[in-house]
């Protein structure tokens, strides 16, 4: 009970369908986002380092080729060498010999004439490689290359430049805090746009689940409308098929379970009016009360006949039965023949058999002879006095058939429908003087039914009269009895 009420109070927000949509494209967009924030970052910023880095190399290079006219470096040469030549454009020059003593810096607040530079790019120009780096620290760009001054193959020191660019470092920062303010926005109507999208998407699901217990609850006329061509749409309209069958069967049960006791009341009223009878009666006759125990036993009697086809019909609903085998239906057809010829003899009936032979079914010996036993005991029981039953088993293709034909009064088109309802009679008066319960034919059909087969019923060709015909799937010559 309490696990009832805690799913009708439904399921948390954070545990929902809803809110898993809800992440998964939150996660799906945060994952954009951060691919949009570190690619194009990322992408210009190594355009801007790759630009600077070939530039300075450049300028390393035109005043390295134009240091390496003579064999040897000293401060006073390379001083009016650079005296001549342009400045390089706001970059801090600095020249080494091949030792790494510096013989020439740019810089006037920090000049490092006559000491070292230890700095990796320059170690590298003196090995005879060019060097570059770039970084972005502290709101500037950073950049650094060297190249060696060389003379006929000998390297005579090294060009290190350095340069300091805040100006393309602000650009970089702007453009990161423009992708930051987009990003921002974007998160902003994703959010509101997934919270729509994901309740949008689950409002089918939450339709469904709230059907669903309509229905648990007995509201089997409950439908869930059905919108769009999607998954959803589809389980909707599979649901609404579902209750559609439950509807029915419902409706079916009750009226079986009415139809079944308005059956079994009647003659149980019937036996406690003749018992009561005798009780209260002190001065009833021994003839009397045996006419009354003998009606007594007919209503017993109809009684075990409503209750072993209440029975079959369970069964029926089941599934339950024996492995099919091999039958041969004109076999069973003439045994049935046999045990009826003396009723219809009592009933002034002619029973007339044309039986072909090698006409198997795969079903169960005796569930084909109850098939077989209902449609000739009827053709019987309702017949008129000189009337005639014609059974015949036929084979064409791969169908086998019982056909039973016979000259009584017949059933009105009307009816014909519905004569294979449970407890449904033409003539309730004339059904019950027969004996009949109003279930034989009901379970024929479900009988035939479970072995692949059905049974059909239509007026007589030939004249007055009803034609049943029960077919079936025939087996194969080499599996026949």
């Amino acid at each position: 009970m309490a696990e009832s009420r805690r799913r009708e109070r439904g399921v948390p927000f954070f545990r929902s369908i809803q809110a898993k949509y809800a992440l998964t494209y939150l996660l799906v967009v945060a994952a954009i986002l951060i691919v949009m924030n570190t690619y194009p970052v990322l992408m210009a910023e190594n355009m801007v380092f790759a630009s600077k880095e070939s530039t300075l190399r450049r300028q390393a290079l035109v005043i390295g080729s134009t240091l390496s006219v003579s064999e040897t470096l000293t401060r006073e040469s390379v001083e009016q060498t650079m005296a001549l030549l342009e400045e390089a454009q706001g970059a801090r020059v600095l020249v080494t010999d091949a030792a790494g003593l510096i013989l020439y810096d740019s810089s006037t607040l920090d000049n490092r004439i006559g000491g070292y530079a230890l700095m990796g790019e320059v170690a590298a120009a003196l090995r005879g490689q060019d060097a570059s780096r770039s970084e972005y620290r502290e709101g500037a760009i950073r950049t650094r290359a060297a190249v060696p001054i060389m003379y006929h193959g000998m390297t005579l020191g090294a060009v290190y430049l350095y340069e300091y660019d805040t100006e393309q470092a602000d650009v970089l920062r702007s453009i990161l805090s423009n992708l930051r303010y987009i990003s921002i926005v974007i998160c902003a109507a994703a959010l509101v746009l997934v919270l729509l999208l994901s309740k949008t998407l689950t409002r089918n699901t939450v339709r469904l689940l709230s059907a669903i217990r309509h229905v648990r609850e007995g509201e089997y006329s409950h439908r869930v409308e059905s919108q769009g061509r999607d998954e959803m749409a589809q389980l909707a309209d599979e649901f609404n098929q579902l209750t559609d069958r439950l509807q029915t069967t419902e409706e079916a049960r009750r009226r079986f379970v009415s139809d079944a006791s308005h059956e079994l009341k009647t003659p149980l009223a019937s036996i406690r009016l003749l018992t009561d009878s005798i009780l209260q009666n002190d001065s009833v006759d021994m003839s009397t009360v045996r006419e009354f125990v003998a009606d007594i036993g007919e209503e017993a009697e109809r009684l075990t006949r409503i209750s072993e086809h209440l029975l079959a019909l369970t069964r029926l609903d089941a599934g339950a039965g024996r492995a099919p085998e091999p039958v041969e239906l004109g076999r069973v057809a003439d045994k049935v023949a046999h045990l009826l010829t003396p009723v219809a003899q009592r009933a002034n009936v002619e029973l007339k058999c044309s039986l072909e032979p090698a006409c198997a079914l795969l079903a169960t010996e005796d569930d084909i002879y109850q098939v077989a036993f209902n449609l000739m005991e009827n053709a019987i029981k309702y017949n008129v006095p000189g009337g005639r039953v014609d059974v015949a088993v036929q084979r064409w293709e791969d169908k086998v058939a019982l056909i039973v034909t016979d000259t009584g009064l017949g059933i009105p088109r009307e009816d014909l429908p519905k004569i294979f309802d449970r407890f449904y009679r033409v003539d309730k008066a004339r059904s019950r003087a027969a004996g009949g319960t109003g279930l034989g034919l009901s379970i024929a059909r479900d009988t035939a039914r479970l072995h692949g087969g059905d049974i059909t019923a239509g007026p007589n060709p030939a004249g007055r009269g009803t034609r049943f015909e029960a077919e079936f799937p025939a087996l194969r010559e080499e599996g026949a009895v």
